[in-house]
């Protein structure tokens, strides 16, 4: 599938970045591609929500990379969610910087909880992205592999009804920056590392 062009060169530009993740790392990311390969190679759906705890930052960022890693790669079957243990808001910031690294993102409203539709490429379907508790009826129910990305929501929730696999990938909160002089790099450094580890995950996938 055809990406939009700066998303597709900022994949070429942070493909460097996987030379740093460490190996227990890998292994970790080498596991959740091995799920999605053991699914693919049964022709199941695969279903992936990814959870942190208030779903405004790293659980949506990381959903939007998994969905478009997906497509990179065109592996088809991928679906992919994101939610929280309490619903707050895709946090604006967040929302900047995926803009800002070639996501075209439209709010569907002005509310405290807006939908955002958000475009990786022309010929896609636009991921909705709206926070949420994990379990909404908007997500999945059975079925799926919950990826937590934060480590509150991953030590507070230590059952996550429904989930067939469970993944620790937690980030750091660039939540901690904001409003700092480091805001604007830390948020890119948060997605950008992210991007890099979805990309390595999903180019392991085997295709079938």
């Amino acid at each position: 599938m055809y990406l939009f062009e700066m998303i597709n060169n900022n994949i070429k530009r942070i493909a460097a970045l996987q030379n740093g993740i460490s190996e227990a790392r890998k292994s970790l990311l080498e596991s959740f591609g091995n799920y999605i390969s053991d699914k693919l190679s049964k022709k199941e759906t695969v279903n992936l929500n990814f959870i942190c705890t208030h779903n405004s930052r790293r659980s949506h960022i990381s959903q939007i990379w998994a969905q478009t890693a997906a497509a990179y790669y065109d592996i088809p079957g991928i679906k992919c969610f994101s939610g929280g243990t309490e619903a707050t808001a895709f946090n604006p910031r967040a929302v900047k910087a995926m803009t800002e690294l070639g996501f075209k993102i439209e709010k569907e409203e002005d509310s405290a909880n807006p939908v955002y539709r958000v475009y990786y490429s022309e010929s896609a379907e636009p991921i909705l992205c709206f926070s949420k508790k994990y379990d909404d009826p908007f997500n999945p129910h059975s079925d799926f592999a919950a990826i937590m990305t934060c480590s509150d929501a991953d030590d507070n929730c230590p059952y996550i009804p429904g989930a067939a696999a469970r993944f620790p990938v937690r980030y750091e909160d660039p939540k901690k920056y904001d409003d700092t002089e480091q805001e604007n790099s830390k948020y890119r450094e948060r997605c950008e590392q992210i991007g890099a580890e979805m990309l390595y995950a999903f180019s392991l996938i085997k295709k079938y």
